[in-house]
């Protein structure tokens, strides 16, 4: 698993216990967290073709910035949002690892592909001449 993936799968977790009644220390430190968080998944999907989680962590970076932080000032308001974050985590930690597969599938069967044409053509172009016929020392026989 790749230190990406276990940073995000804690931002997730981190998410989920921000659920309980915490200190205000841990939601600063859940902010900052998530933050990080968001910011690395929009550095990763606006270079992609995931533009759509390019928007949602825009606004889960929004939400959640602790330099201009946005207070809701209620828990009932917060549970919902902490919980959709940690299932977003989750999520494109599994569409990055089923998009790198399919990336490996399509490079793999490229260079299946073009190995078998190689091949093909090797064999394809290969000259091979008809022995030649000798007879005792590349003497003629009369008979």
């Amino acid at each position: 698993m790749s230190p990406l993936r276990i940073f995000l799968t804690f931002c997730a977790l981190c998410c989920f216990i921000g659920i309980f009644k915490l200190s205000i220390e841990y939601y600063t430190f859940l902010r900052i967290l998530v933050s990080i968080g968001a910011l690395l998944i929009l550095y990763n999907t606006l270079s992609s073709k995931q533009q759509h989680f390019s928007i949602i962590f825009l606004i889960i970076l929004i939400l959640f910035n602790p330099i201009f932080p946005i207070y809701l000032y209620r828990k009932g308001l917060w549970i919902p949002i902490d919980t959709i974050t940690g299932v977003l985590f989750l999520l494109i930690n599994f569409v990055e690892k089923k998009e790198q597969k399919e990336e490996e599938k399509v490079t793999e069967e490229t260079l299946e592909q073009s190995s078998s044409i190689h091949q093909r053509t090797a064999l394809r172009d290969k000259i091979i001449n008809p022995p030649k016929k000798n007879n005792h020392h590349g003497k003629q026989s009369n008979n």
